[in-house]
């Protein structure tokens, strides 16, 4: 525990810039797994990356501006997330694997025109909450849909079944 209290330093704003910056790495990553366990739908149009970027940037701003905590120490944590989500952002171009990690994947709510229950279930849509997606797509019934799916952005996609397979 003392090499953890050493990392991370005093809760008394008398951090210096590498505890600064250890702090908000851990809560870099501790973020996106929070925000991997709500789900998509908690935060829809932006990845786990992006939110957790915006909240700790903007925290950590606040509090330099505020003087909770020491301005350059927080400024040099500021930047060095910004830097690792640029970094991040790049990465996930180049392994796929890295990009499911934290963007996620999406997942297909309906295919030829059959709602999948056990994944609608596991992702936290019910039939209100698809019937909305659909219609947001000019689509009335799951019976109209060739695909349906719930997108890493937390919105759902639709492609239609043709006019004479309905």
């Amino acid at each position: 525990m003392e090499v953890l209290r050493t990392l991370i330093g005093p809760d008394n704003g008398d951090a210096n810039a590498a505890q600064l910056c250890a702090r908000a790495l851990i809560l870099f990553f501790i973020g996106i797994a929070y925000i991997r366990i709500a789900g998509r739908r908690t935060f829809a149009h932006a990845t786990p990356l992006d939110i957790v970027v915006a909240l700790i940037v903007g925290s950590n701003l606040s509090r330099a501006m505020t003087g909770k905590a020491p301005f350059w120490p927080a400024l040099a944590a500021t930047l060095l997330l910004v830097v690792l989500h640029r970094v991040l952002a790049i990465l996930t171009l180049r392994w796929t694997w890295l990009a499911k990690l934290l963007k996620a994947e999406p997942v297909v709510l309906v295919r030829d025109g059959e709602e999948d229950r056990r994944v609608m279930f596991l992702h936290g849509i019910g039939e209100d909450d698809l019937l909305q997606g659909l219609r947001l797509e000019q689509v009335e019934r799951p019976d109209e849909v060739r695909l349906g799916t719930l997108e890493n952005n937390g919105r759902i996609s639709v492609i239609r079944r043709k006019a004479d397979a309905v």
